[in-house]
């Protein structure tokens, strides 16, 4: 398995301390830079890849070290990774050894704990050399084929880091899939499940005893020309936790899954993330904690920054990752995009809920939804609950599926299917208009109904209008 090593350090890395670490490498190793500079690369003679090293990141944001690696770090850190090559030998010993050197110089700790020689400072490593070719030109890629793009991670938690990021934006621009090779132990969370939802993508799970599997699908998986395909069964591995506890709950944990689309005229006084922030202080009793373009997430949170990078790289779209609070565990996904009709925001929030704690209330949801389509352009909003860890973070194994709560259709979409066929939904409780007449939205409970009672309601908002459009959901 890829072994990565991360060094945490109180005073930013610079280009002494890196060389320095480096240096770990013996004197038969040289220096190359990959990824436009971000990376720097220890290689053989050969300039085959040994060990690679990320450009720091400064993480602002408290509690996100302990989200993603389990360790409490006081204050801002520096986050630097050095990912070890899959084939070089010793090479996870000399991606402890240049980590290990950075704390010791910059004051810090080592991720994993043991990864480092004692005391951060140790002799070069001797013997390292790679015995294949490098992968591909992209530092995160393991193996690359004319159909995948595999990494392989050992991490108990597999999050959606700057390089995984980039090795995901890669394999789809060559029209590849990203496939990550895990062990059974590894969790994602929510942004790295949602990469790897759909295929060509895939959650690739050693059982341990030889075989895979697919951590989302539970398919029993096979190497064959050159990706992980499926055999067409199931995997016993998949549901063995379940049968083991006869259970498919997590012990009353919860989470609770709003996604929603806002559109809003590309204004220049334009500030986005309001409806993200509403949803937050409705839901979770705060502002969100941080953001950033991955994960960790490194800034503080800022509706005018946000705003500021987002109008920067337009018309290209975002993705962003927000995170939530120590106290309050909650994660959302933004994708900011501009369309013929002004700047969308597409939100995937989650929030957990520990044993004990309530659901929010149909009147907190309501208030929610009136606040979203009167203030920051609600086109939808659908409403999930499931059994999953509060930590917001997946096993691969099977799951209870979501539950439907509710969904909210804005006014625009109403406006396009007429007031009385909102209002006159195929289902046992009774929509809630949002709003005056002239610009409602209508919310729909969805508790009694269900998946089916959603699937009719999806075919009753579905209708054209004189010009052949269908409306209103996509």
């Amino acid at each position: 398995m890829t072994q990565d090593v991360i060094a945490l350090t109180e005073r930013m890395p610079d280009a002494w301390s890196l060389v320095a670490g480096l240096m770990s490498g013996g004197p038969e190793t040289r220096l190359d830079t990959a990824g436009d500079g971000a990376v720097l690369q220890l290689c053989d003679a050969d300039g085959r890849p040994l060990a690679s090293v990320e450009a720091p990141m400064l993480v602002k944001v408290p509690g996100e070290v302990r989200r993603l690696l389990g360790t409490d770090v006081d204050g801002p850190v520096w986050w630097t990774e050095v990912r070890a090559a899959t084939a070089a030998r010793n090479a996870g010993r000399l991606a402890g050894t240049v980590a290990g050197r950075l704390a010791a110089q910059l004051g810090g700790v080592v991720w994993p704990a043991d990864a480092a020689p004692g005391g951060g400072v140790s002799e070069p490593v001797a013997e390292v050399d790679s015995v294949t070719a490098p992968a591909a030109a992209q530092p995160a890629v393991d193996v690359l084929s004319e159909s995948s793009a595999v990494v392989i991670q050992d991490r108990p938690v597999v999050a959606m880091t700057a390089w995984l990021s980039d090795a995901l934006r890669a394999a789809a621009a060559s029209g590849r899939g990203l496939q990550i090779v895990t062990p059974r132990t590894s969790r994602l969370t929510l942004p790295t499940r949602a990469a790897l939802s759909g295929l060509p993508n895939r959650w690739v799970v050693n059982d341990g005893e030889g075989g895979y599997y697919d951590g989302l699908s539970g398919a029993e998986l096979r190497w064959q020309d050159g990706t992980f395909a499926s055999t067409g069964s199931p995997a016993a591995a998949f549901t063995e936790h379940a049968r083991s506890t006869g259970s498919l709950t997590a012990g009353g944990e919860r989470q609770l899954a709003v996604t929603i689309r806002t559109r809003q005229p590309a204004d220049r006084d334009l500030l986005l993330g309001g409806a993200l922030e509403t949803l937050w202080w409705r839901l979770a009793g705060s502002t969100p904690g941080g953001w950033g373009t991955g994960e960790p997430a490194c800034l503080t949170w800022s509706r005018h920054e946000l705003t500021e990078y987002t109008r920067e790289r337009a018309p290209q779209a975002t993705w962003l990752v927000v995170v939530g609070r120590p106290d309050r565990p909650a994660l959302a996904t933004v994708r900011v995009s501009r369309t013929t009709g002004g700047v969308e925001e597409d939100i995937t929030f989650a929030m957990g809920l520990r044993p004990g704690e309530d659901d929010p209330a149909d009147e907190e949801l309501r208030a929610l939804a009136a606040r979203l389509v009167a203030e920051h352009g609600l086109v939808t909003m659908l409403v999930q609950r499931r059994e999953a860890r509060a930590d917001l973070t997946f096993h691969p194994q099977v799951e209870m599926p979501p539950t439907p709560v509710a969904f909210t259709l804005g006014s625009g979409d109403v406006r396009g299917i007429g007031v009385t066929r909102a209002r006159r939904p195929p289902l046992p409780d009774r929509p809630v208009q949002l709003g005056p007449l002239h610009e409602a939205g209508f919310h729909y409970p969805l508790r009694e109904a269900g998946w089916d009672g959603f699937r009719k309601l999806v075919e009753h908002l579905r209708t054209e209008d004189e010009t052949g459009t269908t409306s209103p959901t996509r």
